[in-house]
């Protein structure tokens, strides 16, 4: 039985926003600035960034850096909580990436069952 407070549940409240994991999948590469990841993940709105940046922030998944530079330099990277949450994603990426036509497959099922 999946209760209200198992790990498979808790996970969910984690990666719950739609861009959550692929924000921290991109920050596992290596610290980017906003503009940087914005580049990365084309079709994420500079609201719906920062609205995900600061969620995976107070979560304490992403730490953000402030630089005492001109023009200011703000920087983010995953702190090691976030790291311990990009090996399960790796793995998931891993798989979308050889089975595309299975995802073919529910989207076409998805847009069949459209109203």
């Amino acid at each position: 039985m999946l209760r209200e407070n198992c790990p498979q549940r808790r996970i969910h409240y984690v990666l719950n926003g739609k861009w959550t994991s692929m924000v921290l999948y991109a920050l596992s590469h290596s610290a980017m600035r906003t503009g940087q990841l914005e580049r990365t993940l084309p079709g994420i709105s500079k609201k719906m960034l920062t609205q995900t940046l600061r969620e995976v922030e107070s979560a304490g998944l992403v730490k953000r850096e402030v630089f005492n530079v001109v023009p200011p330099k703000v920087e983010y990277s995953l702190t090691p909580l976030g790291e311990t949450f990009v090996e399960p994603l790796q793995a998931l990426y891993d798989w979308a990436a050889r089975n595309s036509e299975a995802l073919d497959q529910l989207e076409r099922n998805i847009q069949a069952g459209e109203v």
